[in-house]
């Protein structure tokens, strides 16, 4: 007899729920590579997510203990507006995105009359109560883009919120290593950015015009955890992944090596290149762009290794680079 469902001291699990049914990496805001506190008007905070704001305003993100009592988060992101911009711009957005790699979302059959429908759910906490959105864009078709609204309604209170984007049956998601998918939660939105929600728009857009306007005050701030995104039009529980299986995901795009301890290089009396290589813990993305933050050495393009050539004038021992391998998408 096939066993469907399994309960034992309060542990369900169901063969309804696979692992890995949340398309969205780090939902849970528990991995910070980079750091733990930002301020640039564009470029990655918490890993796998980044931020940009088109406008004069200026906000703090950092990655926050705040979170929904009793539902198993440790961290949230916290967006705190530090410099105010009452008015934006046509063209001024406010936004977080996670970008989704193509080959991961073949299953969803976009293109086709059989295209699955999305549904995101998170968690969120606002002192500024209104209307916002989250949605979807397609970078393979014209940035082709579906809103869909919700409503933080009590103040300074985590509330879950889930909303359900329908599959594009005229859409497309190349099977490759390129951005998908991009999902953008909307903190401001300029006139030139809004669009007619739920319904797929043949170009790029943030927001619908409802869409509340974060940046006005140095009193708002939002928190926002539990994201997650799965094919089917209902939400399912927060899929919770170990740390390391987390971390491991995080890796194939960013990593940060630094380490610990020297060693050897073979060398030649006449100043000549040693060589060191660091296999990366995950095949990357794509060969990365290594920064190095020890001045040592060069690298060469590759998604599993790191090569490093440097000179030296004696044998011995010696510290290896540090260095940040990027392959975001």
């Amino acid at each position: 007899m096939a066993i469907d469902k399994i309960t034992s001291a309060g542990l369900t699990t169901s063969t309804n729920q696979p692992n890995f049914r949340n398309i969205i990496i780090n939902g849970d805001m528990s991995i910070a590579q980079r750091g733990t506190s930002f301020t640039s008007a564009s470029g990655y905070t918490l890993d796998r997510y980044t931020w940009t704001d088109d406008s004069t305003s200026v906000f703090t993100i950092t990655q926050s203990t705040d979170v929904p009592t009793g539902q198993g988060f440790a961290s949230s992101m916290k967006f705190d507006c530090t410099t105010a911009n009452g008015s934006l711009g046509s063209s001024d957005q406010i936004r977080q995105v996670q970008q989704i790699e193509g080959q991961n979302l073949q299953y969803l059959k976009y293109g086709t009359s059989s295209a699955e429908s999305l549904t995101c759910s998170f968690w969120v906490k606002s002192n500024k109560t209104g209307i916002y959105c989250v949605t979807l864009s397609q970078p393979d078709d014209s940035y082709a883009a579906n809103t869909l609204e919700y409503t933080i309604s009590s103040a300074d209170t985590w509330e879950k919120k889930t909303v359900t984007f329908s599959g594009d049956t005229g859409g497309v998601i190349n099977n490759d290593n390129g951005a998908g998918l991009w999902l953008m939660f909307a903190f401001g939105a300029g006139s030139g950015r809004h669009m007619t929600a739920n319904q797929w728009n043949s170009s790029y857009g943030l927001s619908t015009s409802n869409q509340v306007n974060l940046a006005d005050s140095t009193s708002n701030e939002l928190y926002l955890t539990g994201v997650q995104l799965e094919a089917g039009t209902s939400a399912s529980d927060f899929e919770f992944l170990p740390y390391d299986v987390n971390l491991n995901r995080c890796l194939r795009y960013y990593y940060k090596h630094s380490p610990t301890g020297a060693i050897y290089a073979p060398y030649t009396s006449n100043d000549a290149y040693n060589c060191y290589w660091n296999n990366f813990p995950m095949p990357m993305r794509a060969a990365p762009t290594c920064t190095e933050t020890s001045g040592l050495g060069w690298s060469m393009g590759n998604s599993t290794k790191y090569n490093w050539a440097g000179s030296r004038s004696s044998a011995g021992n010696y510290l290896p680079p540090t260095y940040n391998a990027d392959a975001e998408l």
